[in-house]
């Protein structure tokens, strides 16, 4: 089985925690970094500008992604021309609509046309991820995030739509596909079997797999079972 530095596949970190941003930036497997408002949150931040400017004083030779926050357009815009101002390894996130459910479409158009690399994000669908193809500036860098592990919480396999969103970007040669909402390590490898350019995956699954990819599984079994009688003789147990 493959390390994790024998993935083709792009290991995006994503996460909040400073400290997990700045270990993971400088591990060579990991080749960017995302986050979002409620992985903040989670963490604790409360001045998102502040937090993003420390952030990008180390983190300068992968790209990062960080995410507007607001519904209405003009502020969108204004918040994302703000954001890209803040480093050229920046790609600013963009969801797919608002949460009042008002398509994005014409915003992401607009900004791919004055050079902002986007990170087009919260698509779900097949027709989201058309109208996102149309919308790209060919000539702009940009990554399309499909929530493949939300696909896959509702029960549906989300590999073959993952193979249709690629072959839906294939007129985008600057667009790159990106696996979002990453669940387990296996995700890894079902993204990269997919012909995704880039999975995002959260701090606690990257620690997982850095241990776990290409293991023994004879080994592994073993060592369960030795778990197994330590916690046993741990607890006292007696029959």
């Amino acid at each position: 089985m493959k390390s994790l530095n024998d993935l083709t596949i792009h290991l995006y970190a994503d996460g909040a925690d400073k400290a997990g941003i700045l270990d993971l930036y400088a591990k060579p497997y990991i080749k960017g970094l995302t986050t979002n408002p409620s992985l903040m949150k989670k963490a604790g931040i409360k001045d998102y500008e502040a937090f993003a400017k420390d952030v990008l004083q180390t983190v300068t030779a992968k790209p990062i992604s960080l995410e507007v926050f607001t519904d209405d357009p003009k502020e969108m815009k204004r918040q994302a021309l703000r954001i890209k101002g803040w480093a050229n390894n920046v790609y600013t996130k963009i969801p797919i609509t608002n949460s009042r459910g008002e398509s994005c479409l014409a915003l992401i158009k607009e900004l791919g046309q004055e050079g902002v690399k986007l990170n087009v994000t919260a698509l779900l669908t097949l027709r989201q991820v058309a109208g996102v193809a149309e919308a790209l500036n060919p000539a702009v860098p940009a990554v399309v995030s499909v929530f493949a592990g939300r696909i896959a919480d509702t029960g549906v396999d989300p590999m073959p739509l993952m193979r249709a969103c690629g072959a839906l970007l294939y007129a985008q040669p600057k667009a790159e596909l990106l696996w979002a909402s990453t669940r387990e390590v296996l995700n890894i490898f079902q993204a990269e079997e997919c012909g995704c350019a880039i999975i995002t995956v959260p701090h606690d699954i990257l620690a997982k797999a850095a241990k776990m990819v290409g293991l023994d599984l004879t080994d592994l079994s073993l060592d369960t079972v030795k778990t197994f009688a330590k916690d046993a003789a741990d607890a006292g147990f007696q029959l």
